[in-house]
């Protein structure tokens, strides 16, 4: 599954997390490390740039941050990231460099690379969002499968067996997602692939497409 590897998804310069992801072949294998990476990074943080706080939360000096906004434990906030009113970093964030955290908006266990867009009313838990990925209006990741077993990645006749329960979507670079979809769980969609609104995706979506609805997928010109 060439399309799922890290090197084909993301630009490694574009995030903070770049060191992490690098150990790694496929984006959900770094799930259950994202924890242990900030507290091990946050200490090695600039102290002329960031501001720790409790529970190995550091935010940039230069990252706005609404007073309504929650935020809860191991998070990292990058340059000129805008966390607005009402946001819920719930654990375990990294906030990439002029990222937007927008109201509402619901994170956990998730790597956000620079410029990313989660701007209105998004849940974005397990995932893994690459540079300039932006997700429209109410469109969200599903984690959790409803019979609560494994995760597989499913690409056609392809399968990947997990062992992880709490997989959403690996969006690649510059990825458009429609208003009001739904990212089931295991998700993988491939760099500047758009997703129409109202969408309900599941699999590996290729590079460069525009997803219309299932079985309608075509190249983009």
């Amino acid at each position: 599954m060439e399309e799922c590897k890290i090197v084909n998804l993301y630009t490694l310069d574009e995030t903070i997390a770049k060191d992490l992801l690098e150990k790694h072949e496929y984006p959900w294998e770094v799930l259950p490390h994202i924890e242990e990476y900030i507290k091990e990074l946050g200490k090695k943080l600039d102290k002329e740039e960031y501001i720790q706080k409790e529970n190995n939360v550091w935010i940039h000096k230069t990252a706005k941050v609404y007073d309504s906004a929650y935020i809860g434990e191991n998070c990292i906030i990058c340059k000129n990231a805008e966390i607005r009113h009402c946001a819920f970093i719930r654990k375990n964030a990294i906030i990439g460099e002029g990222t937007v955290v927008g109201n509402s908006t619901e994170l956990k266990n998730v790597i956000l690379f620079n410029k990313v867009q989660v701007p209105h009313y998004n849940y974005v838990g397990d995932s893994i969002l690459g540079y300039k990925a932006h997700m429209g209006a109410g469109s969200i990741t599903s984690n959790v499968k409803s019979d609560k077993k494994l995760v597989v990645i499913k690409n056609g006749e392809e399968r990947i067996e997990t062992g992880i329960k709490k997989i959403g979507a690996m969006l690649g670079d510059n990825v458009e997602v429609g208003c009001g979809s739904v990212l089931n769980p295991g998700t993988i969609i491939g760099k500047n692939t758009n997703i129409y609104p109202l969408s309900s995706v599941r699999g590996v979506i290729k590079p460069n497409s525009i997803y219309k609805e299932k079985g309608n997928i075509v190249e983009k010109n």
